[in-house]
């Protein structure tokens, strides 16, 4: 069942079972200000086991941009368009959220990012990465990094 985001009132809903669910809740109510503010978007996540071709594409896009694969269980997942830009959510049970965001036209920006809920170490597989820390409301400190996709997908 999908569940609309309420960023007034952050909700667990969907991520109970992750040990730091209330700073990941945070984290995921911060993406949906975000979007609701700036396009106007309802931000509206579904249980990962519902979104296999969300996850197929993120885990694709990981894989063959930096070798990664992701330890840790997909909790929920969300894939959307606004204006030209595809984006795609997945929320993780160890508190890390990644995004990608990729520009339908040719030239535009194509990034994939990373934010780890406040109370969380970093993952392993993510240790080549630096991390910037940035203040919310809703979530706390959230630490995030990024990288630039390179090829189609």
């Amino acid at each position: 069942m999908s569940y609309a985001v309420d960023f007034e009132t952050v909700s667990t809903v969907g991520l109970e079972s992750s040990p730091v669910a209330p700073a990941l809740a945070g984290l995921r109510a911060n993406e949906a200000r975000y979007f609701k503010n700036k396009y106007d978007h309802v931000f509206t996540t579904e249980p990962a086991s519902d979104a296999k071709a969300t996850l197929d594409w993120v885990n694709e896009i990981l894989e063959e941009e930096r070798g990664l694969v992701i330890a840790s269980r997909p909790l929920e997942a969300t894939e959307f368009q606004v204006e030209n830009i595809r984006m795609a959510y997945v929320f993780y049970e160890n508190g890390l959220s990644i995004n990608v965001m990729y520009t339908l036209d040719d030239g535009g920006k194509r990034a994939v990012g990373f934010k780890l809920s406040d109370g969380m170490e970093a993952p392993e597989e993510l240790g080549a990465f630096k991390f910037a820390r940035q203040k919310s409301r809703l979530a706390g400190t959230i630490r995030g990094s990024y990288f630039v996709i390179k090829k189609e997908h």
